[in-house]
């Protein structure tokens, strides 16, 4: 009775917590990187959700993966390329009709399905590094639009999938 009770009161924890306020208004930093070389002109063809990449996908192997931005009130790793994508398989709350949810982005009613579904992008120059630059601002992207990442898996023990991007290709 007291798992039920204490895990009742975390989804409705984490739901309100996801679907408040983003309360982000900070400017962005102004970078000087030149985000134009991580843009692809074409979509990759090979591409995979995240589901089925985090099911396949090994370690150091060279990956197309599809996604939308989001997975949390705030998806971006401040000052930094990177972000999280999820699976297409999801709903987020601006597909649901009469949504008031100020935070769509953040799956709130999907939190049983979001781990399994979720991956984490970062944009890297040609030795691997992460770019030091805001990848909203790097790439002019936002939160909900839909990416495919061309890049390495990176694996960790808990079956967590990073995409060590070399290219994005944003869906318009």
């Amino acid at each position: 009775m007291k798992a039920t009770i204490l895990t009742l009161a975390s989804c409705t924890l984490l739901a309100s917590i996801g679907c408040g306020s983003r309360g982000d208004s900070e400017p962005l930093p102004v970078s000087t990187i030149d985000g134009t070389p991580y843009l692809l002109t074409e979509e990759p063809a090979d591409a995979q959700e995240i589901i089925a990449a985090r099911a396949s996908a090994q370690d150091r192997q060279t990956v197309a993966v599809v996604g939308r931005i989001g997975g949390s009130a705030d998806p971006w790793v401040k000052g930094r390329a990177a972000f999280s994508i999820v699976d297409l398989s999801l709903t987020s709350c601006s597909d649901m009709e009469d949504h008031q949810c100020k935070v769509p982005w953040d799956y709130c009613c999907e939190t049983d399905d979001l781990a399994a579904a979720t991956a984490l992008v970062k944009i890297v120059d040609a030795e691997g590094k992460l770019l030091q630059a805001d990848a909203r601002q790097l790439l002019k992207l936002s939160e909900l639009q839909t990416v495919v990442v061309r890049g390495t898996a990176q694996r960790d023990d808990a079956g967590n999938l990073t995409l060590l991007a070399s290219g994005i290709f944003v869906r318009r």
